[in-house]
Order: structure tokens, then C-alpha cells, then sequence
């Protein structure tokens, strides 16, 4: 019996990347073996066991074949005869099918390292095609890699946009394109893993949404990339310098989904986006079943972003009125995220990505304002029942007037 470490910890380690899983590979050795050896069985269409002591995940060498449709449409063969080389030949990507044993020594039998040393995203053989959750894979390792110059090696791109016209990623759930989509937003560039999906024909496919604003065009004195779908990559790059914050990040990608539905007599015009665009964000949620607290900022976000980019025109009463939309009286958290959207969505701007954005600065001069008004202090001056709230908007409504008004 062998135990390997594989995938992307040897990876990882190789690139000098922080690592969080450790999965390992074990060669010549029966499921009897394992439990024997107090290994506890999790597994359930293939052997999968959890260390005795350090819980991390110990396989047993397996093949694969395909036998179905989708990612699940697999039959798996483990026995002690399966070799390394048989285990690792299954793997989507080179990069991740590398092993290391116990002195440390690689094996390398496709070629990772090279590919590694030459920044490659390349398949290990035909039988990439079998999966379609690869296609998310790649580009969410083109995502997480972006940064030392990794790019998709043009053949997998072509294996990638055949699995998409043949259809097969139709058979992938809402969950597994959720948990790659949330997991791109944790990389330094999540906008290259909805750029390098539409590359390859993937976007339309799992996430019509977005894919529907490329080649809409937005008034050039507003947005000189005139492009929305352009427009959209750019503010999920400028979102990521900002926060690390996958919510903050998910909210700022999908704030225009309502520039699709605008009728095309309208363009380039988009007066109802920040309305119909709700509903947009709300539908998709639901399809991939993202999280309530991603779904609730985006939506915010998409019906506030507009106002607050006005935030020099706005009266003293409007910025009460949006900051009791946002709820920021028990989520104070909500309006520094709102404006980091906001703040995104202003840079993601051909040529404006080094523009100031004041509209924030102003927005929290407005909310420290407001919330230094003491509701004690009203009901201490006899008020009660519905008049406190009536009396709390309007000394709010007058600590932001004379915060916000030019200084003598």
C-alpha cells in the first residue's frame, strides 16, 4: 500500500501558493484494507476514506468511464491493480494531476510541471470532454491564476466549446454552477472566469443573464466601452481591488442585468434598468440557488446605484428616504458595501478607472450624520407611538442638511 499526495496541494505547493485541502491518493490497497486500518468510509460512488487522525480524504486509485450524461455519468473502478499513472490519467487539467510520495519526490507523468513553467491551462487527455464541469473548472483556475500569467491552452479551449455545443452542460446542476461561480469570486480576477465562460460559448449557457449584456451598448458620454457585457467584466475587476468580500463582489457583477431587458428602440438608453434588473437578479438566484444574502445586496445595489452616483444632487430628505431603503439603521454594514459597488461600478469605465469617487465620501458624511440623532432624546421630548418615527425622519432629514451644507 502507497499513499500519494495529489492534485492541487502538489500544485499549489509547486506555484508557492497558499494550500487549504490536502486529498490523497492510495495505491494497492483494498476498502477491508482501510477500514482495518481505522480509516472511516464516506464515499458513496466511489472509495473515499477519512484519515483515522488527520480526517483528510484518502482515495483509493480508481478509473473512470463514462456511462451517462452530465458530471455524474460515471462508472468507477478501484482495485489494487489501478497505478497512479491510471489515477492521475482521469484528471481534468496536468497542473492537478501530479503526485508527490512520502520523500517528496514528484511524478509527473503528463507533464505538469512543464506546463506550470510555461503558465498553461492544458487537459490530460480526450476524456476531458467527458465532464462538463470542467468547462467551470478551467475557467475558474484561469480566474484563480490570472495573476502569474496562466492562460487556456487553445486545443482545451476547443475541447471546452465542443462539451457546449454538444450540449452537456445542460445535465450540470444549479448547485455545482453556484459553487464554481462563488468560488471565482475569490480570486484575484473573477472576471476572467465570466470572460473565459464566454469564450468558450459556456456564459449563454449557465448564465444567460450576463451573457445577454454583451453587445449592448450604453450612451459613449457615460461609458466610453459603450459595451455592456465590457462594462460588466470591468466593474468585476474593479470590485475585486476593492474587497475581497465574495457578496460584495457577486453584487457588483450582476447590478446591470436590467440593461439586457431594455427594449432595443430605447438604446442606448437604459432609464428602467435599475427596476427591471430586480427582477433579473431575483430570477437567477433562484435558478442557481445563490445564498439570500448575496441575492439581498445585489438587489439593493441594483436599485440604488443610480442614486447614489447623484449623491451631489440629492436633498437632504432622498438620502434619509435611501438609507431607510438599504435598512442601514440595524445593517450599518450594508452602505459601505452598497458604495464599494457603487465605487466599482463608476471606475469599470474605459479610460475612468482612475476616478475619484466622492459620491461615497458624501453618502457616509449623510449616514454619520443621521444616526448621531438620539431616539431618546425624542421620546423625551414627549413624543410617542408613530410621531417618534414621524419626528426621528425629520430631525435626520436636518442633522444631514446642515452637515452636507457648504460651510460659511
Amino acid at each position: 500500500m502507497q499513499v500519494y499526495l495529489v492534485g492541487g496541494a502538489v500544485r499549489d505547493q509547486l506555484l508557492k501558493l497558499e494550500s487549504y485541502d490536502k486529498d490523497w491518493v492510495v495505491v494497492g490497497a483494498t476498502p477491508e484494507q482501510m477500514l482495518a486500518d481505522g480509516f472511516q468510509a464516506v464515499g458513496k460512488e466511489f472509495p473515499v476514506f477519512l484519515h483515522p487522525k488527520s480526517k483528510q480524504e484518502h482515495a483509493l486509485a480508481r478509473t473512470e468511464r463514462k456511462a451517462g450524461k452530465g458530471y455524474t455519468g460515471f462508472e468507477c473502478f478501484s482495485s489494487p491493480d489501478v497505478t497512479l499513472e491510471q489515477d492521475l490519467m482521469r484528471r481534468d487539467l496536468t497542473i492537478n494531476a501530479m503526485a508527490q510520495d512520502d520523500s517528496g519526490r514528484i511524478i509527473d507523468p503528463y507533464n505538469g510541471q512543464q506546463d506550470l513553467k510555461d503558465k498553461v491551462l492544458r487537459h490530460v487527455s480526450p476524456a476531458f470532454v467527458e465532464d462538463p464541469l470542467r468547462v467551470l473548472r478551467v475557467a475558474r483556475f484561469a480566474a484563480k491564476l490570472r495573476h502569474l500569467g496562466f492562460t487556456v491552452a487553445p486545443e482545451t479551449m476547443d475541447l471546452m466549446k465542443s462539451i457546449v455545443s454538444g450540449g452537456e452542460l445542460q445535465h450540470l446542476t444549479a448547485e455545482r454552477v453556484w459553487q464554481e461561480w462563488h468560488k471565482s469570486l475569490t480570486t484575484r480576477h473573477p472576471e476572467v472566469f465570466l470572460d473565459t465562460l464566454r469564450s468558450c460559448g459556456a456564459l449563454a449557457v449557465v448564465l444567460p443573464e450576463l451573457d445577454a449584456l454583451f453587445g449592448v451598448p450604453q450612451p459613449e458620454k457615460w461609458h466610453p466601452e459603450i459595451d455592456t457585457g465590457i462594462h460588466t467584466l470591468m466593474v468585476a475587476q474593479q470590485v475585486a481591488l476593492l474587497s475581497t468580500s465574495p457578496i460584495i463582489r457577486f453584487a457588483a457583477q450582476v447590478h446591470d442585468l436590467g440593461k439586457a431587458l431594455t427594449p432595443k428602440e430605447e438604446w442606448p438608453s437604459h432609464k428602467l434598468h435599475t427596476h427591471t434588473g430586480q427582477k433579473a437578479i431575483k430570477s437567477l438566484c433562484s435558478r442557481i440557488r445563490v445564498p439570500n444574502e448575496y441575492r439581498d445586496l445585489a438587489v439593493a445595489v441594483c436599485a440604488q446605484h443610480s442614486n447614489v452616483h447623484r449623491a451631489a444632487e440629492l436633498r437632504p430628505a432622498t438620502f434619509i428616504k435611501i438609507l431607510g431603503q438599504l435598512d442601514v439603521w440595524r445593517k450599518p454594514e450594508k452602505l459601505q458595501q452598497v458604495l464599494m459597488c457603487c465605487e466599482a461600478d463608476h471606475k469599470g469605465r474605459k479610460g475612468l478607472e482612475g476616478n475619484p469617487y466622492p459620491q461615497a465620501e458624501r453618502f457616509m458624511q449623510a449616514y454619520q450624520a443621521a444616526i448621531r440623532v438620539e431616539v431618546q432624546d425624542i421620546i423625551a421630548d414627549g413624543f410617542k407611538g408613530q410621531a417618534i418615527k414621524e419626528e426621528l425622519d425629520k430631525r435626520r432629514v436636518k442633522a444631514v442638511e446642515q452637515s452636507l451644507s457648504p460651510k460659511a
